[in-house]
């Protein structure tokens, strides 16, 4: 008889034993995440909504100069105007990468500064993504994390039906019952969130990007190499790499020069100011709130965008709200708009997924039922050890007895197919049939 239930047991336990602590961790920190607004609402009440000591009225350009003169080395990223009652916010950065955060009132006078890295929801972003040391091998770890829950949610329910776990009254099989039960309770909605943060992982991250630029109609953009990350800039997800369109004016060329590596000029001659831009984009119908991106050189142009999957509180907006409209920075004239309805299957998908993902789709509803899932999930962890731990007696009986026969063509199907689809799930399988060679091997010298 082919043999089916045994070797997803082990490897169930395999995901379990690799991925749990990590696991842990990204589902508490995502938990931190998904009240960041409402955490930052109190905690930041002074850089949010609190006023300078300055009562003299000046412009937005006055304040991007001073800000200039005050951070030396520091460029302008870019400029979120906020819907009342939220300050106005201004993001800067070094060649170093440092990034910092400054607040301006109804005068446009700076209340406030913030390291960028320290702020609550980028903490709880980091550690989610990387645990906070901005590492690739992590970022790795992280994805085939996600890659391991996604097996685990197919093998857990195909076991709970194999063993009639539901129907079985057996009192030793209780604690095996209610991890069962629990993990069967949250499967669809935990895979929708973890299918939903594939955005940010840094393999199928990059290969999904990849796949929306080179078949536009999917993506209906050039979408990054890179997976999209939404503390970098706050332009929607699906038009972050488009090519800008390019200002007509030639006649500053080589001005760029005296910026150096700045990744935004601010002074060019005859250059549009960022009042006047935020002026035009509002008459042409782009409400607050939204982020205005300054002109990277002099053919470059202004960019002013709102966006579902901004990071930023206060800053998001509904997914079919996103738009990415495009300025000549000489004359305002609108060069190109790029609305949600043109995105295109993988541009719309993830455009509403990353903000359910992040628990703001559809308000607190949301926000409740992927805290839930989140309970849910860690309390089957927790149930699960339990019932392992009263199943070991020694560590001789760690792992599920091996049944010496050969796989099903079932699983061999099921785990080609998620190692195709997830390739790091399916470099780790190869690890992990090497490990079960390796004992079988010993076990047999054993006995001879």
């Amino acid at each position: 008889m082919k043999n089916t239930y045994n070797p997803l047991q082990r490897l169930h336990f395999y995901a379990a034993l690799f991925i749990t602590p990590l696991l842990l961790i990204l589902t508490l920190s995502g938990i931190g995440y998904l009240f960041f607004t409402d955490v930052e609402n109190k905690i930041y009440q002074h850089e949010f909504f609190g006023k300078s000591e300055e009562t003299e009225q000046q412009t937005l350009k006055q304040a991007v100069k001073e800000i200039e003169e005050t951070y030396t080395g520091y460029s302008i990223n870019k400029i979120s105007i906020m819907e009342k009652p939220y300050n106005d916010r201004i993001t800067i950065s070094n060649e170093d990468g440092n990034q910092q955060y400054l607040f301006l009132d109804d005068n446009n006078q700076i209340v406030a500064s913030q390291n960028a890295k320290y702020t609550y929801s980028n903490v709880m972003r980091s550690i989610h993504s990387s645990l906070f040391t901005e590492n690739t091998i992590i970022n790795y770890l992280v994805e085939l994390t996600a890659c391991w829950t996604i097996f685990m949610i197919v093998s857990g329910t195909y076991m709970l039906v194999k063993k009639k776990l539901i129907t079985n009254k057996n009192k030793k099989l209780r604690f095996q019952k209610w991890h069962a039960l629990l993990g069967l309770i949250v499967a669809i909605p935990l895979f929708v969130i973890v299918l939903t943060g594939i955005p940010w992982s840094a393999f199928m991250g990059s290969h999904i990007s990849k796949l929306g630029e080179d078949y536009p109609n999917l993506g209906n953009t050039e979408l990054r190499y890179n997976p999209p990350n939404s503390d970098i800039n706050e332009i929607p997800w699906a038009t972050k790499s488009k090519k800008e369109p390019v200002s007509e004016s030639g006649e500053h060329k080589g001005h760029a020069d005296h910026h150096g590596a700045s990744s935004s000029v601010t002074d060019l001659p005859n250059q549009m100011t960022v009042d006047e831009i935020s002026s035009i984009a509002q008459k042409e119908g782009v409400s607050k709130p939204f982020s205005i991106v300054y002109p990277s050189d002099e053919k470059g142009v202004f960019t002013v965008s709102k966006g579902s999957n901004s990071g930023v509180t206060g800053l998001d907006v509904s997914p079919n709200e996103e738009t990415t409209v495009y300025y000549d920075q000489y004359s305002g004239d609108r060069l190109g708009k790029v609305d949600y309805e043109e995105y295109g299957v993988i541009g719309k998908w993830f455009t509403w997924g990353i903000p359910l993902h992040e628990g703001h789709l559809f308000g607190l509803p949301n926000k409740v039922m992927n805290l839930l899932v989140c309970i849910a999930f860690l309390g089957a962890i927790v149930i699960g050890f339990i019932s392992w731990m009263k199943r070991t007696k020694n560590f001789s009986n760690i792992l599920p007895k091996r049944v010496n026969k050969p796989l099903s063509i079932s699983v061999i199907s099921m785990l080609i197919v998620l190692g195709i689809l997830m390739p790091l799930f399916g470099i780790s399988i190869i690890l992990v049939f090497i490990i079960e060679a390796i004992l079988y091997f010993k076990k047999k010298k054993a006995v001879s």
